[in-house]
């Protein structure tokens, strides 16, 4: 894609989930302010000024990784997303909840697990596991943990993968029960890993059109 009038499209991504967020343009002077700040900063071609992401929402958008493409004529921004969203309609994504990530079936099962909560249904698993408490849920997932080691052993692929989805199930449920959520999860695995991102590495490109 070639240059629009000295700007460049950059793709927003969620970090954690993958989900895309937006698309908006940048400029030379918009993309310095995030390599300094460490949050989004585009170029409004309606009002013709930089626009601070999150200036009037509060819903800043920290950059956790930026990097342009292969021809250097598009950015991809990805971020910690802060408030309801990135979309002005209250939206988390302004494309919807059709544009799911790669993790978004984690969110999809804990969403799940809060409906079941908030609307009990008949015969359904996931209420008997809430009804009977913590711990009925840690046995569980005590006895989910013992067969995923036994497929493991058993160096049987298939089973264990069987295994690890119910492991994972029966986790979330705890997670819930405990006022744990998927971000929670999502944001200490990249504490623990370190996972700082390179906008060391994007810096190097000063010239946003080289």
């Amino acid at each position: 894609m070639q240059n629009i009038d000295g700007l460049i499209p950059a793709i927003v991504q969620d970090y954690y989930t993958g989900k895309v967020l937006m698309l908006a343009y940048v400029n030379q002077e918009s993309y310095d302010h995030m390599l300094k700040n460490g949050e989004t900063c585009f170029w409004s071609r309606s009002r013709q000024k930089l626009w601070y992401k999150g200036e009037t929402s509060g819903n800043v958008q920290k950059i956790k990784n930026m990097t342009f493409d292969c021809d250097s004529d598009t950015l991809l921004i990805q971020v910690e997303q802060t408030g309801t969203g990135a979309c002005h309609t209250g939206s988390y994504s302004c494309f919807g909840d059709s544009a799911t990530g790669e993790y978004e079936i984690l969110d999809d099962v804990y969403s799940r697990i809060v409906d079941r909560k908030n609307n009990p249904k008949e015969r359904s698993y996931t209420n008997y596991l809430l009804e009977n408490g913590v711990d009925k849920i840690c046995k569980k997932v005590g006895e989910e943990a013992s067969e995923t080691i036994i497929a493991a052993k058993n160096e049987n692929k298939n089973d264990m993968i069987g295994e690890i989805v119910d492991l994972v199930y029966h986790l979330e449920v705890l997670m819930f029960v405990s006022s744990i959520t998927p971000k929670d999860i999502r944001s200490k695995l990249a504490e623990r890993h370190a996972k700082e991102g390179n906008l060391k590495i994007a810096s190097k490109k000063s010239d946003l059109h080289a």
